[in-house]
């Protein structure tokens, strides 16, 4: 029973990621690897289901497309920073093959800040999971 309880803890301990991506290959993998590295992880796989997820159970932080159907990832962005304090401040990771340099993007990004990084969809899992946890002091 002390097992349990243990593993009980620690599973309510857990942050939450939310994964906002409509390329299933690239949100599966990126699911495995957070689940693998102690991470609950909720999906959507597009930008109006990302927002209400992220409205509904407030994730501790969000990897967020840019490039998806219904809602882009900029809009996405926008709308749940406007949902008050906790709108304001939790963490997105932005994952695009844009090049930051174009204009909509730094518009976006300044607008709508904190988007704490910019991640190229060809990132490597381990250093966007150990930018996670830098980000949630982990």
């Amino acid at each position: 029973m002390v097992w349990y309880n243990l593993a009980m803890e620690n599973e309510q301990n857990k942050k939450t990621i939310l994964v906002v991506e409509n390329d299933v290959p690239t949100s599966d993998a990126i699911i495995a690897k957070l689940t693998l590295r102690g991470f609950n992880t909720l999906k959507a796989d597009d930008g109006a289901k990302g927002v209400k997820m992220a409205i509904d159970y407030h994730p501790d932080l969000i990897l967020l497309d840019i490039l998806m159907p219904n809602i882009d990832g900029l809009e996405a962005m926008k709308q749940i920073r406007e949902e008050g304090t906790w709108g304001k401040s939790v963490p997105i990771f932005l994952l695009t093959n844009l090049s930051p340099d174009e204009e909509r993007i730094m518009k976006g990004v300044t607008r709508d800040e904190p988007a704490y990084y910019l991640i190229k969809t060809n990132f490597n899992l381990d250093d966007v999971v150990d930018k996670i946890k830098e980000k949630l002091n982990l």
